[in-house]
């Protein structure tokens, strides 16, 4: 008869401050890139590679057809994997310069044809060609490194510090990355296509360097782990569909799920439009749609470490209510928003930011509790095939929030830039999609999260009864000689 592996025991000592900076600097290229991608790419497509809006939001959805293969494999691959790195380490070693050069090819507009029909498919399969590539880079060093996570701390609250770290970076870079844009797009003022080449080359390098920053700022505490989970952990032979139907039988890791691509879904959707609701609606510039978003970034960034510590007092549950709420106004206020209602707009920007920084938060802070409770059920600890699939729902809700704004913006009536001609005058029916798409669209599927995140069973006393259980697995197993 199988007897199920002791927990992964862990130094009671908390975790260093150069520790939890490195841990969060390993997310800083990841953001900077999504981040780019998040804002600029649907507007590159469509108003510099010159592509119609539907065939732009395709090219996302295509990569996050092959997202759903790749992401769960690279999961099961960096559990199994076997170096004396540990099993996340070497992923972002190799894997983060390919990352780079892929994301940086991404901003090239080539010339495959003078005849327009021709040219116009070449592009099209060549931003799908590069974008496979760069998202499966993108998820060979970002997938192993959000799975450091339960590997560096057991702790319930010192994970919630532990992910604002993590999200501190992810949204400082974010807001650096806009800052680059600003800055490089006054310096090519009337030429699109060296602002995103410039842009795409600047990241592409800054983005590389935090994994390394990562994997030797966190290289003791994760070898202090390995060695723990290989002395005491048997191998994971299940084969994969078994994993699967284990993980989607965990049904906290199902409400997880929900929540994630909610507020994800609400993210991305809401970063999509806001170029078109800021230009086309509001009547304003490139510059005044960045500074939105830096607005909506910058609260986020601050309202991390305020939730954290509210975390502690309350729980995750009721700072996710607390969030969503603020955001679900904001969203509403700005459906109701005029054109000239400048203050107002940014106003509503800094309290969406109240709402955004949860939608960071607390997701991946649960996700650690669930991956205890597997292994309290299983014996076996499968950080990767859980953290795969949530990295392959970031991915999805980047994805169909592009997909959906392409298309919804096709369907009525949206005209695409042309370079070097004025800014077209958009019909109202455009109009009309790009309110929908910044006020309700994005409200409903909060509201949906919030209905999720109230059954979500995993409070901060039942995640202590887990521990104590997995502990006292251990003991009974170290006297009866494993």
């Amino acid at each position: 008869m199988h007897n199920p592996a002791p927990a992964t025991p862990l130094e009671p000592t908390k975790l260093s401050l150069s520790t939890k900076l490195a841990y969060g600097a390993g997310d800083l290229g990841t953001a900077i890139t999504a981040n780019v991608l998040a804002v600029f790419l649907l507007i590159f497509f469509t108003n510099v590679a010159g592509l119609e809006a539907g065939l732009a939001g395709s090219i996302l959805l295509i990569g996050k057809v092959w997202d759903a293969f790749s992401d769960p494999v690279i999961g099961v691959l960096s559990d199994r994997t076997q170096s004396r790195w540990g099993r996340r380490h070497p992923w972002m070693i190799i894997g983060a310069i390919p990352f780079g050069i892929f994301f940086f090819l991404q901003w090239l507009v080539p010339h495959f044809s003078n005849e327009a029909a021709a040219n116009h498919w070449g592009l099209f399969w060549y931003y799908v060609a590069i974008g496979l590539l760069f998202h499966t880079c993108y998820t060979a060093v970002n997938l192993p490194y959000t799975a450091l996570t339960p590997e560096l701390t057991q702790d319930y609250n010192e994970r919630t510090s532990l992910n604002s770290f993590r999200f501190a970076f992810s949204i400082g870079g974010s807001i650096v990355s806009l800052l680059l844009a600003k800055f490089i797009f006054d310096q090519f003022k009337g030429d699109p296509v060296h602002q995103y080449l410039v842009l795409g080359a600047v990241c592409a390098v800054i983005s590389v360097l935090p994994l390394y920053w990562c994997v030797f700022g966190t290289r003791k505490r994760v070898a202090e782990t390995e060695r723990q989970r290989q002395a005491t952990h048997s191998a994971d032979s299940l084969p994969y569909p078994e994993q699967l139907k284990i993980a989607f039988s965990n049904r906290p890791f199902l409400y997880v799920i929900g929540i994630y691509l909610c507020s994800w879904f609400a993210v991305q959707n809401t970063v999509a439009v806001i170029p078109y609701f800021v230009k086309n609606w509001m009547g304003m510039t490139d510059a005044d749609f960045i500074n939105v978003v830096i607005a909506v970034q910058v609260t986020g960034l601050i309202m991390l470490f305020v939730w954290s510590r509210v975390s502690e007092q309350v729980g995750k549950k009721a700072v996710y209510f607390m969030g969503m709420t603020l955001w679900i106004i904001a969203e509403v206020g700005l459906f109701f928003l005029k054109p000239g209602q400048v203050g107002l707009m940014y106003g509503l920007a800094i309290l969406a930011g109240f709402g955004v920084s949860t939608a960071y938060l607390i997701p991946w802070s649960m996700i650690p509790d669930v991956i205890e409770l597997d292994e309290l059920q299983t014996g076996q600890r499968r950080e990767g095939i859980f953290y795969g699939f949530m990295v392959l729902l970031q991915k999805v809700g980047l994805a169909v929030g592009l997909f959906l704004v392409g298309q919804i913006l096709q369907q009525s009536g949206f005209i695409a830039s042309v370079a070097g001609q004025p800014e077209p005058t958009q019909p109202a029916s455009a109009l009309w999609a790009i309110r929908l798409l910044i006020g309700p669209v994005p409200t409903i599927v909060l509201l949906l999260g919030l209905v999720l995140t109230y059954f979500y069973p995993i409070t901060r006393e039942v995640h202590a009864e887990i521990l104590l259980k997995l502990k006292e697995r251990q003991r009974n197993q170290a006297q009866s000689g494993g």
